[in-house]
């Protein structure tokens, strides 16, 4: 039988970390996760947030599952509407100072069209996540994903890949815009009015 010498596993150990790590760095600072680059034809950046061309958009994929309070909720519930998806855990410090801009947002535009749909993921508990919806007065559901099966069904270049995340979906079920680190209202205003005006 093969086995893995000390030194290989020790290294395999660390490349771990270090993926972990990456994939948490939304929430290592409060301006993380940041992209800046315009790495894609389509792409647009230099604010932190990725939109995409209406020629340009891929599906979102087929998330859904139990909401906190144990409602049946899929993405594609809300074909039609304009959806924001954001990625988030009671644990994360940038996710507790964007909970109010989203909440604020979230009641300006409901009555146009907008969805909001939370995606809370490695909590402890559910109580854990009531208690920060709770906190910051949270109205809008949220999918219990604690082990994040949700956020992997999300493939390519804008896919959640910190905490928080916060995707756009146009009204086709298309991703349309991306950020990777917390968000102002002013932020997702200029995600979501673009869509609202059919762009």
């Amino acid at each position: 039988m093969l086995t893995r010498s000390p030194r290989r596993r020790a290294a395999v150990a660390v490349a771990a970390v270090l993926t972990a790590a990456t994939a948490l760095a939304g929430c290592s600072s409060g301006g993380g996760g940041k992209n800046t680059s315009g790495d894609q034809q389509g792409y647009v950046s230099g604010d932190g947030i990725k939109r995409v061309s209406a020629d340009k958009r891929e599906n979102a994929p087929g998330v859904s599952g139990k909401t906190l309070d144990g409602k049946d909720v899929a993405l594609a519930d809300f074909k039609g509407k304009v959806v924001v998806l954001n990625v988030w855990g009671s644990w994360c410090s940038p996710c507790r100072g964007e909970a109010p801009n989203l909440q604020k947002v979230y009641d300006a535009t409901k009555d146009s069209g907008v969805v909001f749909l939370g995606i809370n993921t490695r909590d402890s508990t559910q109580e854990n996540a009531k208690s920060f919806e709770e906190r910051y007065g949270i109205t809008y559901p949220s999918i219990w994903d604690p082990e994040g099966r949700q956020i992997l069904k999300f493939k390519g270049n804008l896919n959640p890949q910190a905490i928080p995340s916060t995707l756009v979906i146009d009204k086709n079920g298309k991703i349309a815009a991306r950020a990777l680190s917390a968000v102002t209202e002013a932020d997702l205003r200029s995600m979501i009015d673009p869509l609202l005006n059919g762009n």
